[in-house]
């Protein structure tokens, strides 16, 4: 019995030691798993401590580059220069960049996300309202782009964009700040945890009284759990200074790659200005070739008729007739640089896509011949478009023109027009929306990729030489962008090519212009023989040639230098066309044209000839006939009667001349 309760009496001891042996290392052990927590704590809140330093600074670099962009395209607008522009250029899309670079920072905050997205919005529409004075800049309108740029600076965006950087930086310092509690609030409750610890070391002592050897196993015990403890918590110390040297390594590399890239971009931007130049000498290049050959068939065949002028009459016609060709030539090549650099001035009017391309019919069938067959379908509910009407007369001959060549003038070319919706980019860089689309197909040799890529290249041709000028897709590309539109190309080896220009459907409420060759009841243009005409213009040598072209065709010119003299003639005498150049010092033709028609309560037509009118100019010139230069003295008759006919059909008056007799 003794023995049975002796043995009772130890496996009691042994399972009290036992149980309280579990319950210290279970303690112990939830000791271990907060210490551990509290740990991982510490860490997320130092991720999160890294993550606000990071969106800090990039915060503090998208508005530096916002900064910088806008006191580079100040600077822009005063000097014009591309090197500013490009500086302005590449601060606002780095300052673009690191705005998606912080998003993805962000990313699993909503509400941060919703601030970066308001970020981006008040992004776009800043640089809106910078690209109306960097594109008035590009295009060298002097003081529009300082206008332009003053209204930027008044706009509020910016103030809205440094408000919700600030709000963006003061929300992650916040969820910075809670973190680092909760970490504090873990930690305290390890240690007090700890002093729990402690308080059961003294309990087990005190048990070791009654539990003798068991208790003193319990203590061994106890002590190798302090000890364990102990060496965690060293090595919690370890793996934190680890951390932290990893950190900092991680932080070194961080600033080496940002070196990087910035060396990266400094060569870019340096390739790319290379690249700029190479582009700018080999349009010089076709420019001078092109040029020198039309001077050369103009000066030599000048030349040669002061040579024979006492010789046959048709010998002297031909050489003349040269000379005339190539000036002729010369000025469609001035032309078409202008449309390709965007800056030939557009007129552009509501026009009816089907009349106008149903209307070419005719001058189609002269410009190429009977061995080519024309099939024009045009879609009957066609919109409207808001183009320069003879700019796109002159993209479909011209497109027209190169499905011939691609034909070897023999085959059938195809016109068509129809609606059509693009998404964004869905053609080269359009914008969504509702377009026309016109296209010229042919059943040529088609185009080999190489070929393809280089179309829309100045000067870049594959016919013979003295075929083309390389500029006619130049052309086409320069005024399907100028007219908010896009050009785009199909073209297949050995089975033909495709190219379609797409004009936004316009929204423009006005008198649809359909093509002359199909309105009905046209008036014969408004020839009025002895009609007095106010000629200004301020080359001598162009005056003189106009005044005798005007003379030639029985009218009375008055001619004038500039523009306080036409004010002067005018206020003497009666006059039934003013005929001004665009360009004069002192004062610009719409300027004079505005003084007249607000300080004379007179009717009278309006011919404006130009050689070159910036954009700024050209929506003055609105409602009135134009005349380009250089003209013959048929265009320069056919403009005067075309005045003479507008201004009869708005008011019918009876003219000085006739008033005369």
């Amino acid at each position: 019995m003794m023995r049975d309760g002796e043995d009772v009496r130890f496996d009691w001891r042994r399972g009290g030691a036992a149980a309280v042996g579990l319950l210290a290392a279970l303690i112990l052990f939830a000791l271990i798993t907060l210490v551990a927590y509290a740990n991982d704590a510490r860490e997320r809140a130092l991720n999160a401590e890294r993550q606000a330093y990071d969106v800090a600074l990039v915060v503090r670099n998208v508005s530096a580059n916002i900064s910088r962009a806008e006191a580079a395209l100040g600077r822009f607008v005063l000097d014009e220069q591309p090197q500013t522009g490009g500086i302005y250029s590449n601060d606002w899309e780095t300052a673009g960049y690191q705005i998606k670079q912080l998003k993805r920072l962000i990313r699993g905050d909503t509400e941060q996300e919703r601030r970066v997205a308001e970020l981006q919005l008040l992004y776009r529409t800043r640089g809106e309202e910078l690209a109306l004075a960097a594109r008035a800049a590009v295009a060298g309108a002097d003081q529009n782009g300082i206008s332009y740029f003053y209204a930027a600076g008044r706009s509020d965006t910016l103030r809205k964009l440094d408000v919700k950087l600030n709000e963006i930086i003061v929300s992650e310092r916040e969820a910075l700040r809670e973190r680092i509690e909760q970490s504090q609030l873990f930690s305290a409750e390890a240690e007090r945890l700890t002093d729990y610890l402690s308080l059961l070391g003294i309990i087990v002592g005190l048990g070791a009284v009654f539990l003798g050897v068991v208790a003193v196993q319990a203590l061994r015990q106890n002590a190798a759990a302090r000890r364990h403890a102990e060496s965690e918590a060293e090595r919690a110390l370890a793996l934190e200074e680890a951390v932290r040297d990893r950190t900092q390594e991680l932080w070194e590399a961080n600033q080496a790659l940002k070196q990087e890239a910035e060396e990266r971009q400094a060569a870019e931007a340096q390739l790319r200005q290379v690249q700029k130049m190479e582009a700018v000498g080999q349009l010089t290049g076709g420019i001078a070739h092109d040029f020198n050959n039309m001077l050369a068939v103009v000066v030599g065949g000048v030349d040669l008729a002061q040579r024979r002028l006492n010789g046959p009459r048709r010998e002297v016609l031909m050489h003349l007739q040269n000379a005339m060709e190539g000036a002729t030539r010369a000025a469609a090549l001035t032309r078409r640089l202008l449309s390709f650099a965007r800056s030939e001035p557009l007129l552009p009017e509501r026009v009816d896509s089907r009349g106008l391309i149903a209307g070419m019919s005719d001058l189609l069938d002269r410009t190429l011949g009977e061995r080519i067959k024309v099939d024009v379908e045009v879609a009957p509910d066609t919109w409207p478009t808001y183009v320069d009407p003879h700019q796109l007369e002159n993209a479909i001959v011209n497109l027209a023109v190169n499905a011939r060549d691609a034909m070897d003038g023999q085959g059938a070319m195809r016109i068509t027009a129809e609606n059509v919706r693009l998404a964004a980019n869905e053609v080269g860089d359009v914008q969504p929306g509702e377009y026309v689309k016109i296209s010229v197909a042919d059943t040529g040799c088609g185009m080999p990729p190489d070929v393809l890529e280089r179309a829309f290249e100045p000067f870049f041709t594959t016919k013979p030489v003295g075929k083309g000028t390389g500029l006619g897709l130049s052309q086409i590309f320069g005024f399907a962008h100028q007219s908010e539109g896009e050009v785009g190309i199909e073209s297949e080896v050995g089975k033909g090519t495709t190219v379609s220009i797409y004009l936004p459907r316009t929204e423009v409420a006005a008198p649809v212009r359909v093509h002359p060759a199909v309105q009905r009841a046209s008036d014969a243009d408004a020839y009025v023989p002895g009609a007095r005409i106010l000629l200004v213009e301020d080359d001598p040598r162009v005056r003189t040639a106009t005044v005798g072209a005007l003379e030639d065709l029985d009218y009375e010119p008055v001619a004038c230098a500039g523009g306080a003299e036409a004010i002067a003639l005018f206020a003497g005498q009666e006059f039934d066309l003013v005929i001004s150049d665009v360009i004069m010092p002192e004062m610009t033709g719409p300027e004079l044209i505005r003084h007249l028609k607000a300080n004379y309560e007179r009717d009278f037509a309006v011919l404006f000839v130009t050689g070159y009118v910036g954009e700024g100019e050209s929506d003055e010139l609105r409602g009135y006939e134009l005349l380009r230069k250089p003209f013959t003295v048929g265009a320069l008759a056919s403009a005067v009667s075309s005045a003479l006919a507008r201004i009869a059909n708005e008011q019918p008056r009876p003219s000085a001349a006739a008033a005369k007799g």
